[in-house]
């Protein structure tokens, strides 16, 4: 079934009229009463009484009429939904970001690609890298901002978009406040709030049980703010990504010997065309001056 055939068939229900009906839509008289009777064909019976001088619809004819019409209107807001989709406007991407993953450096430069580009509608996504590349497989997400230690294989195709160094965070009374650095060994006896979701957490245990350092380990949680407002309140310290501190009151101590970064990446699906919004939204991320901005 085609969609000139239903127009056909539509024009001529209400024009009454082969010739008006053709006129109307642009076509000769033969090619419409061509495409009326294979519309016919296809539906299984006539859809039109040709008695002379009076041109209308048979029952069928009547009791289809609303769904052929419905079905034009459709197409008709597809063609506009596609169109709005490949010129940027109301077009949606869903963006999946790592749950350890701070706003610090990606608020501007989700505030430019807002200006470049107002009619994306931008859905960020929290979760942990396993569920995040899962999504990206199953189709769940278009893109996915993610650290990993481990890597990315295949499907999964990276791109490094910036280095984040670890720090130790702690409140502003503590005695690591103020310091340049703190190294391994000054952990010991220190009471440790954990980050559950902290990819270097069990090479952070492995380092420290290689260095003999004992830590008193206290309150674990699943958000970031609960562990960041707690060391605030110089209940502890913990393990952190310099740019993911959002609470007021961290001081943040560079961590060495050994220091430790991580790479935060861009990451697709390798082999799958982006559309144009995300392709959009790829670009600006490989052009966002990610290393000339401050912690």
């Amino acid at each position: 079934m085609e969609l000139h055939e239903i127009r056909y068939f539509l024009a001529l229900g209400e024009t009454r009229s082969f010739t008006r009906a053709a006129e109307a839509c642009h076509v000769t008289q033969p090619a419409l009463t061509r495409a009326i009777r294979k519309l016919e064909d296809e539906l299984g019976g006539p859809l039109v009484s040709r008695e002379r001088g009076n041109i209308h619809l048979t029952d069928l004819g009547r009791l289809l009429e609303p769904s052929l019409r419905e079905m034009i209107v459709q197409a008709s807001q597809a063609k506009r939904t596609a169109e709005s989709f490949l010129r940027l406007k109301g077009a949606p991407i869903r963006l999946g970001v790592m749950c350890s993953v701070g706003p610090v450096r990606f608020t501007g430069f989700l505030n430019t690609f807002r200006v470049a580009h107002p009619g994306v509608e931008l859905t960020l996504i929290e979760g942990v890298s396993s569920a995040l590349k899962d999504l990206l497989r199953s189709g769940d997400l278009d893109v996915a901002i993610i650290s990993d230690p481990d890597g990315f294989e295949p499907p999964h195709r990276a791109r490094a978009l910036y280095r984040e160094p670890f720090v130790i965070a702690c409140g502003p009374t503590h005695s690591f406040a103020g310091r340049e650095a703190v190294a391994a060994g000054d952990l010991e006896g220190q009471t440790y709030l954990q980050r559950i979701h902290c990819e270097y957490r069990d090479r952070l245990a492995q380092m420290l049980a290689e260095r003999g350092v004992s830590i008193r380990r206290a309150h674990r949680s699943e958000r970031e703010d609960w562990i960041q407002s707690m060391v605030a309140a110089d209940m502890g310290v913990c393990f952190l990504p310099a740019f993911s501190a959002t609470v007021p009151g961290l001081a943040l101590v560079p961590f060495v010997d050994p220091a430790v970064t991580r790479e935060v990446c861009v990451v697709t699906i390798g082999g799958r065309r982006p559309s144009p919004p995300i392709a959009a939204l790829l670009a600006a991320l490989d052009r966002y001056g990610w290393t000339n901005e401050g912690a």
